[in-house]
Parts: C-alpha cells; structure tokens; sequence
C-alpha cells in the first residue's frame, strides 16, 4: 500500500471549496462534533480556514525558506572561517546577514490581559502530556492534585523507607511514610510547639484550627488563628470542609498553593494519632495538552483522535473506563472542591483540575488533511498542519468559553507555539490567531501565545520576539532539548560537538538559561505570565528530582515541566519551600538598574559560541561509549514511534535506566551522531555495525512487548530504516527535525499493518519516496 499522493486524495471523496480540499474524516469531526455548540457554522469555520490558507501558506512558506537560506550562509561561513574564530567577526557575520537582530529601539512591557491565575500569579509545577492518549491526558488533566503519601510510598523520593512500592500493600513503609511526611509539615507548615508526629486531633471552632498535641508527654491545646500552622505572609489555615464518607478536611495555603490534610479518625486513619489519612497538595496548576513532540499523528485519522481528545477536555465529555482493583471504573475530569473560610461565612471554591494549554505543531509541520492550489502550484499541496490546529483547538476552547465551567475562568485560550525561529515568525502566530479569532467570533487577544525559547534564532533575539507577541504572550518557555538539538545543527559545520554531557555543561547553555529569565524580566513578564523551565527526564528517580530540581525556582522560573502527576506533586514541595514572587522581585530590582539583555556582550558572546570538540581528544572507548549512548536513545525511541505510534516513552538506556525520550531527545542523538560522522569522529562503518549491535540489544529489552517488531535480524523494517535515515540524512534535514522522516516511516508502518505483507513494485516505492522528499523539503511531515 503507498501513501496517496495530494492529486490522488482530492478526489477520494474529500470536500473541496475555494481553493482547498479536506480529508473526509476531518470535516465529518469538525462538521458533526466540534461546532455544534459553539454558534460557528460549517460554512464560516470553512471558508474562514480556505482564507487563511489563501492569504498566509505563502508567507508560512518564505519563512521556512528564509531558515534555510540563512543556515546555507552559516554553513558557507563555517567552511570559509574554520575553528577557532573570533567571536566579534561571527557576530558581525550573524547581523550582516539578518540573523542577528538590532535590540528593541525602545523598552517594552507585556501587555497580556485576562490571564488566569494559575499562569499570571501562581508558581507551581506544569505537566506535559500528549493528548493523542486519552487515558495518559486526562490523568495529567486531574493532575492539579496529587497525594503526598502516595508519591512517598510509590517512588524513590524518601530513600530512607523500607522494603520497595511493588506487591501488596507494606504497612511498614506505609507508617514510615507518615514520618517523611511529618518532616515535610514541620518544614513547610511548622507549629508553635511541638511537632507533627506530636499532633493527636485537628479541629475547627470558631474559624479557628484547634491543634490537638501531646508535647514531650504531656496533652495541650494551643490555638491561634494567624499563627498556629504558620507562613511568612499569607494566613495558613484557610478552611475546612466535611464529606459524605466521614472524612474531614483541613485546608492549608502556603506562596498560593494549597495542602488538604484529609482526616478519618473513625475509619481509615485510626493507625493515625491525629486520624490523618491523606495529604492532598496542589500540583500541576496547569497542564500542556501536547499535539507536538510526545504526540505521534501522522494522517488525518490519528489527528481526528487527538482533537477529539482536547474537545472532550473542553466540554467535559472526555471519560476513560480503567480497570481498578478488579473492577472498571469511569474515570473523568474532577469537579471543583469546595471549603468552609475560616473566617466568614463564605465558601471557597478550588478548581479539581488543572488549567489546560494546547501545544499546537510546528510552522514546519505539513498535512495532507487539508491541501491546497493556492499560489503557483500545478497540483494541490498539503497545508501547514498549525493553520489546522489554531483553528481546531480555539473552536473546541469555545465551549468552555461559553460556560466558563471546563477550563479558563478568565474567559482566555492558551496555545503554546513551540520551535518559532525569531520575531518575524512569531508575527506571523500573531496573525494567525488574530485571524483564527475573527472566524471564530472572538474578542481581540482572547488567544493567548506561550514562546517555546527553543531554536537558537530565537534565543539570539528573544526580546524581540516577545515584543511581537507583547499582547498575547502568556510564557517564555526553555526547552533546553530541542535548543540543544539547534545548537548541533545550526554550527553542524563549525567542527565537531563535545560530547552530549559536555554540551550542557559548555558556556552558551548557561547563556541561554540566564538569558531568558533576563528578557522576561525586562519584558515584566511576572505577574501577567510565566517563565518556564524544562523537563525532568529521569520519571523514576525522584529522589535526584527532589535534589536537584529546585534550583530551577532559584533561578526565577515560575514553572517547570514534570513527566508525570507523581512527578508534579513531589515537585510542588519545591514552591511551598521556595517563594519565587520573592525571587522574581528581588531579580526585577536589579534589572531595573542594569541593561541585562543587549547591553550583556558576554551573555551573548557565550551564547553563539559553538560547543565544539575543539583540541580536546577522545579515546575510542570515549567516543564508541558515546556512539553507543546516541544509538540507543536514538533506536529506544523509534521502534516505538514508528512501530507503535507511541510518542513519548520512557526508554531504557544501556544500564537499564529509564529516561524519557521524544522527539525532541530524537533530534539531539540523530544531529549528534550526523555531526561526528562529517567531522570524522567516527566512520560510517562504524556506525552501522553500532546500530545493528544496538538494535539487538533493543529488541532483548522489548521481548515483553507482543505488539513489538523486531529490528534483528533482517535489519529491513521501517523502523530500521527511519533509525537510518534519521542519521544518515540529518546534515540535510530542515533545521534538524525529525518530523518528516518519522511520519513517512510511520505511515509505512500503518500501511503494511493494515494489510497483509505484498511485495511492493519499485514504481510504488519510488511514488512514496517522492512523496516523502517532497515533504521533507517543505521542512515538514506528510
């Protein structure tokens, strides 16, 4: 089976008017699922999309082509003014050229309205989640709280516990996760007198918590309303509430995110002195719903999964059956909780889930759900995927809007533009949804803009790209592995990488971090949205999480992106610790008194300096030893991908840990290994007996898959050949990506599958192969 050509599918029953046609499965969604509800006819979401695909598939494309005619003059460059170079003629160079470009001529602020609280004035962990998975999405949708205990008990986060949180229930690690939490309270909620293992009864009298001790043997009561569990600035103790089953809760707040001690003394917790039996913390105030880099949807079927996904989340249909100690269970989106205030007669009500974003695909992303004849075209063109997604996720956005009862209580939809190279691209978003909203119906602005700062143009001129989306941006996102990534590729001429590890640790990472804050700052990001960090990879060591992750906060970061809602309520325990609105003002104080960004020559020396091999020398077991790291990561991650249209997964490196990998981690091992093979580090020989070595070390580690496809022995499958392709081709690939080779694989994947194994004519394979090139030269998927 071949993949149909654009000609071929705009006549396989798609719906054609002005000057694009549509995949029938994408209009049957849209027609019968996604508008009705919203007050947008069919005919306006339509027509709407054909005028946007008329007036912007053009500039969309000049763009991707200016992306690659300045890279076509870096490399020259590189190869004209080998290593090492001057860093005041590179920059020179840069600007000469239009990549470099001149500071704001005047200093800016953000002008974001409308923003929840969540993004606008809360720190707190942010989850990111493929939504092409429904089960995986509305766990990471329910994420907004999460058991303390239970992420004790189930993970490395206290090492001191006994026994593991495998088999059957372990009351001796379950009574020592009662201590490690105790620690936690007295750290973050510290009493008067005594301590929490000390606490025998909590109660409400009179707005007042009541905190029963027996303090070094002897029974007290000590009681003040301001104090007694204790914050620097905001009241702790903020209500209580009881529920249907007996249970009681205690609501506590500390820098804006909220603890809930559930209590049963007459029922579960009778082993609790105090009958605590959960401590239910605020986690993931907000959750990226991704139809990008842990997303993996290739054709028109796959998409219409994932939209419908995101519309379920939007007007709360979205529902999960899982099988729960031997029963089945439908699982949805939480209601809000509600509490007594302490003081008054009010009630507090708390969302029960997180905020929701929609990461909407890249510029570069291509499909043939919609194509068009639009400009100088002999034969219809897939369009730019993101066109689709724009109009897609804010149409489904409309039904929470309309109620203001599934997602944003400020009446905004938040769409997270993820590898934008520079401020012109960036304006181009900016029409995009300005464009999207005048479809729609939509008030000016209603569409919010995240940044992911995560392509090195981008970097190299923040400012100005936050300056082309100053009403609309609601974050500045680093997203330090698809950066990495981007460092490999755009110096790929330059001479060879240091090793992966050592990239990190060279001069422009710390740059690129710094300097993101510093812009945001500048910008007085604080308080209208967040800056934001990048991912924890390791999902299950929590315990070097718990160490480590921290410094992000210190940093200035407002948020950072947890793997999973376990990961997110451990993490949460870093915002009680550390109160970042300090931080950030304390930063902001000084920012005012010094010019952070254009002024810092040092900063942006560092930043464009290439993290090259240089003279450094590597032994053969140092360079074998980081060929073997790249392949695996590199083959882990495809024969999922492409073999099980699995995006994100955790993936076992050598030494059995698991990391978790997407197509962002793809990028870094496939640019990596195409640098050392221009450069000579290692030969393509070499790299192919690593490969197949690797493979069957691969294949050991998914022997417990049934749906697993082997790469050994016959090295001949379509993950196989994507694994080749991505190495062999990514000196050429557009900015490094990954997508298009993937996709085309994928469907090749999808369509051998779907019928049984026939020989291919070498006709069919060359019109595949020609549909894939095409694709990849338009610097996205099919």
């Amino acid at each position: 089976m071949s993949i149909p050509t654009a000609r071929q599918l705009s006549t396989a029953s798609r719906y054609n008017l002005g000057g694009i046609s549509v995949d029938p499965k994408l209009r049957s969604f849209v027609d019968q699922k996604l508008l009705p509800g919203t007050g947008v006819s069919a005919h306006e979401f339509w027509w709407g999309l054909d005028a946007i695909v008329k007036d912007l598939h053009g500039p969309n494309r000049s763009l991707l082509e200016k992306r690659q005619e300045l890279q076509r003059k870096i490399d020259g460059w590189h190869r004209g003014n080998p290593a090492p170079y001057t860093s005041d003629k590179y920059t020179a160079f840069l600007r000469s050229i239009g990549y470099l470009l001149d500071d704001p001529a005047a200093a800016f602020e953000i002008e974001t309205q409308n923003m929840d609280a969540e993004i606008a004035s809360v720190p707190a962990p942010q989850l990111v989640c493929p939504v092409d998975n429904a089960r995986f999405i509305l766990n990471a949708a329910n994420a907004r709280w999460g058991s303390v205990l239970d992420a004790l008990y189930s993970t490395n986060a206290a090492p001191e516990l006994p026994g593991t949180p495998d088999g059957p229930y372990d009351p001796k690690r379950g009574a020592a996760v009662f201590v490690a939490a105790h620690r936690y309270l007295d750290e973050l909620f510290p009493l008067r007198v005594g301590s929490w293992d000390e606490v025998t009864s909590l109660r409400v009298v009179d707005g007042t918590l009541l905190v029963g001790l027996c303090h070094q043997g002897n029974s007290l009561w000590s009681s003040d309303a301001n104090a007694e569990v204790s914050l620097r600035e905001e009241g702790s103790f903020v209500g209580s509430s009881m529920h249907e089953a007996g249970t009681t809760s205690i609501l506590l707040r500390k820098n804006g995110l909220h603890l809930e001690i559930v209590i049963d003394k007459a029922g579960a917790g009778r082993g609790h002195k105090a009958g605590i039996v959960d401590l239910k913390l605020e986690s993931a105030l907000s959750t990226i719903c991704d139809f990008e880099d842990s997303a993996c949807t290739v054709d028109a079927e796959d998409k219409v999964a994932a939209y419908t996904n995101w519309l379920g989340l939007m007007d709360r249909s979205l529902a999960v059956e899982v099988s729960k100690k031997g029963r089945v269970i439908e699982r949805k989106l939480n209601a809000p909780r509600r509490f007594s205030l302490a003081v008054g007669s009010g009630t507090l009500e708390m969302p029960g889930q997180a905020l929701l974003l929609a990461r909407n695909v890249g510029m570069h992303m291509y499909t043939d759900m919609v194509t068009t004849t639009y400009g100088e075209q002999h034969e219809a063109v897939p369009v730019p995927e993101h066109f689709i997604d724009a109009m897609v996720t804010a149409a489904a956005a409309l039904h929470d809007l309309r109620t203001h009862e599934a997602n944003s209580r400020r009446g905004s939809i938040y769409i997270v533009k993820p590898k934008m190279h520079g401020p012109e691209e960036a304006a181009l978003a900016e029409t995009l949804m300005s464009r999207t909203e005048n479809v729609l119906g939509l008030p000016r602005n209603t569409i919010k803009i995240g940044v992911m700062d995560e392509e090195r143009r981008t970097s190299a001129n923040l400012p100005q790209t936050m300056a082309a989306v100053k009403e609309r941006l609601f974050f500045v996102n680093t997203g330090f592995l698809d950066r990495t990534a981007d460092e490999i590729h755009t110096s790929m001429e330059a001479g060879a990488m240091l090793p992966k590890e050592a990239i990190k640790a060279a001069a422009w990472y710390q740059a690129y971090e710094t300097g993101n804050v510093a812009a945001s700052m500048q910008a007085a990001l604080p308080g209208r949205g967040q800056i934001g960090k990048g991912m924890w990879a390791e999902p299950d060591d929590m315990r070097t999480m718990l160490a480590q992750k921290g410094k992000q906060l210190e940093s200035g970061a407002s948020t950072a992106w947890v793997p999973s809602p376990i990961a997110a309520t451990l993490h949460a325990l870093h915002y009680l610790r550390q109160d970042v609105t300090q931080v950030q003002h304390q930063m902001l104080s000084k920012t005012k008194t010094s010019a952070i960004i254009g002024g810092d020559e040092a900063r942006q020396s560092a930043l464009l300096t290439a993290p090259l091999l240089g003279g450094e020398r590597l032994t053969a077991a140092e360079v074998q030893a980081e060929l073997d790291n790249n392949a695996q990561g590199l083959l882990g991650y495809v024969v999922r991908w492409v073999g099980q249209g699995v995006g994100c997964s955790k993936v076992p490196n050598l030494q059995g840990k698991q990391l978790m990998e997407d197509r962002a981690t793809l990028r870094i091992s496939s640019q990596h290994i195409a640098n050392w093979l221009l450069h000579g580090v290692v030969a393509e020989q070499q790299v192919m007996e690593t490969l197949r070595r690797v493979a069957k070390i691969v294949d050991e580690q998914n022997t417990g898959d049934n749906d697993y496809k082997p790469m050994a022995p016959t090295f001949d499958g379509p993950e196989w050949h994507a694994a080749i392709d991505l190495i062999f081709h990514g000196r050429d690939a557009s900015n490094g990506y990954t997508e298009a080779t993937l996709s085309h694989w994928r469907r090749m994947r999808k369509a051998a599958d779907a019928v049984p194994l026939v020989a291919r004519s070498a006709e069919r394979l060359a019109r595949d192969e020609q549909v894939y090139r095409r694709g990849n030269s338009m610097g996205g998927a099919m």
